[in-house]
C-alpha cells in the first residue's frame, strides 16, 4: 500500500473468542446479509464502531472488540464511505488480507437494549430494501 489511509490503531468487533496472534480472514457470511459470503475482512479505527459491529454480529457469544493489525493493503469501506456517504466519517476499512489479533479491548461503549433493538430494526429494513445491498 503506497498511500496510508489511516495510522490506526484499528479494531474489529465480533462474537468470536479469539487469541493474540489469531488471524481474521475473509470468506465468512455477512452479519448484515447472511446470504452473502464476504470477500473482505472489515475493521475500523473507532473502538465504539467495532463495538457496534460486535453487538450486531451473528451468533450467541459475548460481543468482543479486538485491537487488530492489517497484514496487507486495505481500502476505505465502500459500504459506508464515498459510494454511500461522503468521505470516511466512520474510519471504516476493508482488506482482502487477514487481520492479526493484537489484543482484546475492554473500554468500548455497550449499547442499551433499546438502542440495540433499534439498530436491529434498521438492519432488518435495509435487508428488505435492495438499496441496502452490500458492495462486496
Amino acid at each position: 500500500m503506497s498511500d496510508v489511509l489511516d495510522e490506526g490503531p484499528f479494531y474489529h468487533g465480533t462474537k468470536a473468542d479469539l487469541q493474540v496472534g489469531d488471524l481474521l480472514t475473509p470468506g465468512f457470511r455477512s452479519n448484515y446479509r447472511p446470504e452473502v459470503v464476504m470477500n473482505h475482512i472489515y475493521f475500523t479505527a473507532l473502538p465504539d464502531g467495532a463495538g457496534l459491529a460486535a453487538e450486531l454480529a451473528a451468533g450467541d457469544g459475548e460481543p468482543r472488540v479486538y485491537l487488530v493489525e492489517p497484514t496487507g493493503p486495505f481500502e476505505n469501506d465502500p459500504n459506508v464511505t464515498d459510494k454511500k456517504f461522503p468521505g470516511n466519517p466512520t474510519r471504516s476499512y476493508r482488506s482482502g488480507a487477514p487481520l492479526r489479533i493484537l489484543g482484546e479491548v475492554a473500554d468500548w461503549t455497550r449499547l442499551t437494549p433499546e438502542a440495540l433493538a433499534s439498530w436491529r430494526e434498521r438492519l432488518a429494513a435495509l435487508q428488505a430494501d435492495e438499496r441496502g445491498e452490500i458492495i462486496n
